[in-house]
This record gives structure tokens, C-alpha cells and sequence, in this order.
């Protein structure tokens, strides 16, 4: 994709991070530069226990590295921070709440209220999703798939900058997941974020993404970053590309077949 700016939106520089701050202790993850550029997508994929969702969550601001720094637009991130949207495994939405007030629960979390225009916005993110119709159904009337839609149009109310994506589809069927994926590109074609997405599906992550980051077995470092050069907008028919594939072996090797490179 065409990136509105060559300068780097998010930024980490020789980020590692250890959870038990005991000198000597393992890293989860070390040694990782990554430039990611506004209105990119960057999918992330390893082996399990790679410290792939640790990197996730120190972009977000909720972790904070033990080497190294993480920056959006030349800002150190020290903390939480209010431009970052997350969708987690599973929505979590709240059961006693219709979709669109669940929707709208971030502003009524931080603010205590919200206003027509807050509906509204609520309204029209609804409809990119294609959930217009079940916007007073409960949660529970909703399949998983429609539930995970919801939690996307819940991350983007607050119209952040970076959407940090968290294996948002694991939990999903393979035609859910795939038709999902879709759903996810036209969203983000029409309300364009940088993406940070956490996957185990290789074959999703080069559907999905600009680049994909293909992180080593702990401590989790970069094997290799990949340019997905593959058409946009992709479709069912984009998996039938020879370079689909290609691209999919590559990825393929690094995690199967590491002493190989």
C-alpha cells in the first residue's frame, strides 16, 4: 500500500523485554527494530511462546520493555495510551448490553456519557461492519463471528490511530475466520489505522497484511520481515496465487525448518 508518510509511525529499537526482572533471568523477547508506517498493516507471526502478544502489549503502552524503547511519531510510549484501539481473543462484551450500547461502552467507560453525534458514529461504524440490523440484539443472539465484528466496531469508536489486533480470529471456524478476514480489510480500507495483527495462521497473516514479521522461538527475535507484494484488494482469489503460495512456504520454513537459514 502507499504509505501517507516514509517516516515511521510506530517505532521500536532494540526492544527485548523479561518478565521476572531478576538479573540473568530469560528474555521473552530481544533485539527487535521494526518500523511500522501510519495506515500500515503488520502481522506478526512464531511459534507458540515466541512473546509475540508481549510485543503487542508494549506498543499498547500497557508493558513496558526492559531494553530498548518503543515510539509513535518520535514520542516515547511510557504508558497506556489513548490513540491505541485492542481486540483481543474474544470480545468480552458485556451481556446485559445491547450491540450498540456495548459499542459505545468505551466512551460511557471514559467520559460517563456520550451524545447523538457518539450514536451516530456508533451507527455508521455498525453498517461498514454489516451490523446495522442487530444493532438492539443482545449479544447472545449473535454468532461468534458477528460478536468478534463487534468488538473491531468497539476498538474503532474511539477513531484511534493504531489498532493492536491480539489472534483476534482463533477462536472463530475456518469459513468464519476467512470471510471475517475480509470483513476486517474492507473496514480498514474504508477507515484506514495502522495494524499491528498477532496470528498462528500464517496463510492470514499474508491475506491480511503489507509486511509480515516472522518472529524466531523464545526469546522471540525478527527471523525475517516480508513484504506481502500480492494485489489489493485481496479476495478468495488471491489464495490462488502462485505467490500466495510462494510467500507461505517462505514463512513456512522460518518456523518449521529454523536451523535451515
Amino acid at each position: 500500500m502507499e504509505h501517507t508518510s516514509e517516516r515511521a509511525f510506530v517505532r521500536m529499537t532494540g526492544v527485548g523485554h523479561r518478565y521476572d526482572p531478576t538479573p540473568g533471568s530469560p528474555m521473552a523477547v530481544q533485539g527487535i527494530d521494526l518500523d511500522i508506517h501510519r495506515h500500515e498493516f503488520v502481522a506478526v507471526v512464531g511459534p507458540s511462546g515466541c512473546g509475540k502478544s508481549t510485543l503487542l502489549r508494549m506498543v499498547s503502552g500497557l508493558l513496558i520493555p526492559s531494553d530498548g524503547e518503543v515510539s509513535v511519531f518520535g514520542k516515547q510510549v511510557n504508558g497506556p495510551r489513548d490513540d491505541v484501539g485492542i481486540v483481543f481473543q474474544k470480545p468480552t462484551l458485556l451481556p446485559w448490553l445491547t450491540v450498540r450500547k456495548n459499542v459505545l461502552f468505551p466512551l460511557k467507560h471514559k467520559f460517563g456519557r456520550y451524545g447523538a453525534a457518539d450514536e451516530k458514529r456508533a451507527d455508521e461504524l455498525l453498517a461498514m461492519a454489516g451490523l446495522e440490523a442487530f444493532a438492539e440484539k443482545m449479544p447472545d443472539e449473535l454468532s461468534g463471528g458477528m460478536q468478534q465484528r463487534v468488538g473491531i466496531v468497539r476498538a474503532l469508536l474511539l477513531n484511534p490511530d493504531i489498532l493492536l489486533m491480539d489472534e483476534p480470529f482463533s477462536a472463530l471456524d475456518a469459513m468464519t475466520r476467512e470471510q471475517i478476514g475480509f470483513d476486517l480489510l474492507k473496514i480498514w480500507d474504508e477507515n484506514p489505522k495502522t495494524v499491528l495483527f498477532i496470528t498462528h495462521s500464517i496463510s492470514e497473516a499474508v491475506l491480511l497484511a503489507d509486511r509480515v514479521l516472522v518472529m524466531s522461538k523464545r526469546p522471540g527475535s525478527v527471523l525475517d520481515l516480508i513484504e506481502v507484494d500480492l494485489p489489493r484488494p485481496r479476495s478468495s482469489d488471491t489464495i490462488k496465487h502462485a505467490r500466495f503460495s510462494e510467500l507461505t512456504d517462505r514463512i513456512r520454513k522460518h518456523i518449521y525448518e529454523p536451523e535451515a537459514h
